[in-house]
């Protein structure tokens, strides 16, 4: 029940998710006393379970302290019922490294995979219309600080599976982040994934793609290691915010300002249809022995009903299953 907008973003988000998929059977991991007010207040208090757990791990928790200290906290059980066949995933707006943490610890990596990478989606210059299909999958956004070649060809792999498994293409271009998109360009360990790729039928090696390559669609898949995966994650959150506040104060200089947002809202409308931030959120933690989605902490109920989305893809399409056939196709 983690999240920066409280226990009932996560509800209504999940409220919204039921509607989706009804079939689905939902369990809230926290405090009853909190849990079951809202329920009630949303008039499906019968449809849910919930697990009742007062611990919390909070954003300024270390990663270790939670894994060590917070075994009855609502993200260990969450986690731990996965791990026990209870649940077939887990979402969390919470503690991203305590989550990650916890996770590899109690699922472990699938055999063949040495770290597990988070990925998620970025909104892509294919087309006109938004499907699944203009949108680019990158990862690693975090996970791992530091990767050698073998980290890397395991992220292609799983990114290559995400995007025929999840967003329907038949098969994935995939690009490795670098400084330029000559050959020469990069360090050791970019360079030696790039010879390793080349050579793998099983994969669609595109080749070097730049920062600015990532929202022009040129490849479906963009591999990284985490440190730059994670920055070029931030600078791209942090421009969206940016011109989103210079479009807001653009609009709000004066009365004909004014006028003209009235005129172009519609557009403005699609605009925000085609890059609001809640239709990709959902960061994948994937490689472990069980499905786990991140949140975004302050993503609102939209945002984590399109986070629970992706857990069921990635549930009802064998995901982890797929990435086992792969890893024996290619090694």
């Amino acid at each position: 029940m983690g999240g920066d907008l409280g226990p009932q973003s996560v509800i209504d988000g999940v409220y919204i998710a039921s509607k989706k998929t009804p079939k689905v059977k939902f369990i809230f991991f926290g405090d009853e006393k909190v849990i079951k007010p809202l329920l009630q207040k949303n008039n499906f208090l019968n449809k849910f379970e919930i697990f009742h757990t007062t611990q919390i791990i909070t954003n300024n928790t270390k990663p270790i302290d939670a894994l060590r200290n917070f075994r009855k906290s609502s993200m260990f059980k969450s986690i731990e019922s996965v791990k026990k066949g209870l649940a077939n995933a887990v979402v969390s707006g919470g503690n991203t490294g305590a989550l990650m943490v916890i996770s590899t610890v109690l699922m472990k990596t699938i055999k063949g995979i040495n770290r597990p990478a988070i990925a998620s989606m970025f909104p892509t210059k294919i087309n006109n219309k938004i499907t699944k299909k203009s949108r680019t999958v990158m990862l690693d956004l975090g996970a791992n600080i530091e990767c050698n070649t073998k980290n890397i060809i395991d992220f292609a792999i799983m990114g290559k599976i995400f995007s025929k498994t999840v967003l329907g293409i038949k098969k994935p271009k995939i690009g490795l982040l670098n400084v330029g998109s000559e050959i020469l360009k990069g360090n050791l360990i970019v360079q030696s994934a790039a010879n390793k790729l080349e050579k793998e039928k099983n994969i669609d090696f595109h080749g070097f793609v730049e920062g600015n390559d990532i929202p022009m669609g040129i490849v479906d898949v963009v591999v990284t290691d985490g440190f730059t995966g994670n920055i070029a994650l931030k600078t791209a959150e942090g421009t969206a915010e940016l011109y989103t506040n210079y479009l807001k104060n653009s609009f709000n200089d004066n009365i004909y300002s004014k006028f003209a947002f009235i005129i172009s809202l519609p557009i403005l409308k699609n605009l925000w249809n085609k890059v609001n931030p809640s239709k990709y959120n959902g960061a994948m933690f994937l490689g472990l022995n069980g499905i786990v989605v991140k949140s975004h902490g302050r993503a609102n109920d939209q945002g984590f009903s399109n986070a629970i989305s992706v857990a069921y893809d990635l549930c009802v399409n064998n995901f982890n299953e797929k990435i086992i056939s792969e890893i024996k196709k290619n090694f």
